[in-house]
């Protein structure tokens, strides 16, 4: 898994993200799942009888280490860079990068540093005061077609977090409608 993350990455660094309103589905399953204001991990949950967290990276990220649309997001500040992939009965579904300002993590009811393998969405819409926006959807080209990808800003208890995701090949947010 280390080593399909840095393309997985590449390929999330270089989507042309675009709004919702903007944005052409390829499905209306697709459309709820990237659409969804709630939390995905607990959405995925619904789809499989294991839901998994494979960490790829969990570290301190300085600010000029990052991309300056993510800073326009956030602040100029060092965050904690989680870079996991999330899989259902043993499929990978979603490589998730989120960055958390380490002013985000301050009074919290939760310390976010030690999450370990509970899905972040979890502990996060948990939480009694939790918002999204800033949502963005666009297409990442990989090695395996192109994949759909969302970004936005969490902000749990009035602060902010960042987190992109991109469905893997085996996601259900492929999964064509029945007729």
């Amino acid at each position: 898994m280390k080593r399909i993350t840095p393309l997985y990455l590449s390929a999330l660094q270089q989507v042309n993200w675009k709004m919702p309103t903007e944005f052409r589905y390829p499905s209306e399953i697709a459309k709820s799942w990237l659409l969804e204001q709630g939390s995905l991990s607990h959405l995925m949950s619904q789809y499989c009888q294991t839901l998994q967290v494979n960490f790829c990276q969990h570290q301190w990220a300085e600010p000029e280490r990052l991309e300056v649309d993510e800073l326009a997001l956030l602040s100029q500040e060092r965050c904690l860079l989680r870079q996991v992939v999330l899989s259902g009965d043993g499929f990978p579904w979603v490589f998730g990068r989120t960055l958390i300002p380490q002013s985000s993590l301050q009074d919290q009811p939760i310390d976010l540093t030690l999450q370990g393998k509970v899905p972040l969405g979890l502990t996060v819409f948990s939480s009694d005061n939790v918002d999204r926006d800033a949502l963005q959807i666009g297409w990442a080209q990989t090695h395996q077609g192109p994949l759909l990808a969302r970004r936005s800003r969490l902000w749990m208890n009035h602060k902010p977090m960042l987190v992109a995701e991109l469905f893997l090949p085996d996601c259900p947010v492929y999964t064509k409608e029945s007729v």
